[in-house]
């Protein structure tokens, strides 16, 4: 079969949840278990940093992928969803899956899949760990789909768990609390492995430290220890960061080129699971991290957070798409220079869409789209909530007639964003 075949085959026979929504989501690891013996424990073949949180974890993930490639480790990175080709989802040191291997896992394995019928999810994991293992890998940065104790991906012990934040989303999923969500994403914590949590926030806090008095293991507050109260973005599309740890500077002007402010909570959870990591007689100077944080998108191929694809006019795309997500765009969008702001906009129907149009900027032009995904809002009742709540706009066909339109009324020196959805980035790209 064709890679293309295999793909279609990927996407019909094993729906993806990131498509479909709840249907295609299984809440237990019995096929999880399943798969990782049919392959023989693949993942017992290297070391794993465990990576959850409703925000911030593909920007983590890949941050230290770039810093352990740097240091000289043969690093794989598993993240989901991907914006345009399914092989983003696995990488090792920033090339992704050989079209080739993706065909012939499936190929070797079709008729086991057929018989076990496992979520799509289920089994990119199982091909990633297989693939992994037998390239030899060192480390792998594994993260989450989403939630933590039932995700495909917890089977896995790791070196180090990270929990990012915690924040409101798939909701129908985890819970309609913080505390609840919180509790699912503390399922990643295992006995006797060290976690660092993105933000001591009080909502929260206890559900972690009584999650880590059950089961024995240390937890680590990345706000403790690191904090990046400001930064400045350089002529260069650098971003540059004041670091302190305690009331003294560390990191003497330590930039990345990952841009979205977003970073300055991001920062703190690196900086401190390398420390852990260093502690543990892991080889990574200080060397390492500066050149590995400078250049983030070219070692790992990352993008779509605060990225700048076009100039005059200035046009970003961001794949914020959640509340908590949102509130960081639009705090962006107050931080940049403009004239005017012109937003291409598409959501998911199974978000709180009417509590993230109230946050969107009042004064924007809007453009309003849909991807071409099952689970997208259709453009013309996006446009009617928006209105409702003050903001005015066209309506849309398609991501890619929207962008086209916002950029053609926008002036040279206006600010194009398109934002609200995964797949509406991913059309752009």
């Amino acid at each position: 079969m064709k890679y293309s075949e295999i793909t279609e085959w990927l996407f019909s026979q094993l729906p993806m949840y990131h498509r479909v929504g709840k249907s295609a989501y299984k809440a237990d690891l019995d096929n999880s278990k399943v798969l990782d013996k049919h392959f023989g424990f693949p993942h017992r073949n290297f070391h794993s940093i465990h990576v959850a949180g409703t925000n911030g974890k593909g920007s983590v993930s890949n941050m230290l992928a770039a810093v352990l490639q740097e240091a000289g480790y043969k690093v794989g990175l598993y993240t989901s969803p991907h914006l345009v080709d399914f092989r983003e989802r696995i990488r090792i040191n920033g090339e992704m899956i050989g079209k080739k291997d993706v065909v012939e896992f499936i190929e070797n394995n079709k008729e086991f899949f057929e018989e076990l019928k496992p979520s799509f999810f289920e089994m990119t994991v199982a091909m990633a760990f297989d693939y992994f293992s037998k390239r030899n890998i060192e480390v792998a940065i594994v993260e989450t789909g989403l939630g933590g104790r039932l995700d495909s991906t917890n089977i896995i012990d790791p070196v180090l768990s990270v929990i990012t934040n915690i924040s409101f989303d798939h909701m129908d999923l985890l819970g309609d609390t913080l505390q609840k969500i919180a509790l699912e994403k503390a399922g990643i914590i295992k006995p006797g492995i060290p976690v660092v949590i993105g933000e001591k926030d009080k909502e929260t806090r206890k559900t972690f430290e009584d999650k880590v008095l059950e089961v024995g293991a240390k937890v680590f507050f990345a706000n403790d220890y690191f904090q990046v109260p400001y930064s400045i973005l350089s002529g260069d599309d650098r971003q540059y960061f004041q670091v302190l740890r305690g009331k003294k500077t560390a990191y003497p002007e330590l930039c990345s080129d990952l841009l979205g402010l977003v970073q300055r909570k991001n920062l703190p959870v690196v900086l401190e699971v390398l420390e852990l990591l260093k502690m543990r007689e892991w080889h990574i100077s200080d060397d390492n991290i500066y050149k590995g944080l400078a250049n983030v998108k070219e070692l790992t191929g990352f993008s779509g957070r605060w990225e700048i694809i076009g100039r005059n006019p200035k046009t970003v795309i961001d794949t914020g798409h959640n509340i908590d997500g949102i509130r960081q765009v639009v705090y962006q969008v107050e931080n940049t220079r403009y004239r005017k702001l012109h937003v291409v906009y598409g959501a998911v129907n199974d978000k709180e869409i009417d509590k993230i149009l109230q946050v969107l900027p009042m004064d924007a032009i809007y453009y309003f789209t849909n991807a071409k995904i099952p689970r997208a809002l259709d453009a013309k009742m996006l446009a009617a909530k928006a209105a409702f709540y003050g903001l005015q706009g066209s309506i849309h066909e398609t991501v890619t007639v929207a962008l086209a339109a916002a950029r053609k009324s926008a002036q040279a020196d206006d600010l194009v964003l398109v934002t609200g959805s995964t797949y509406v980035v991913a059309e752009v790209i």
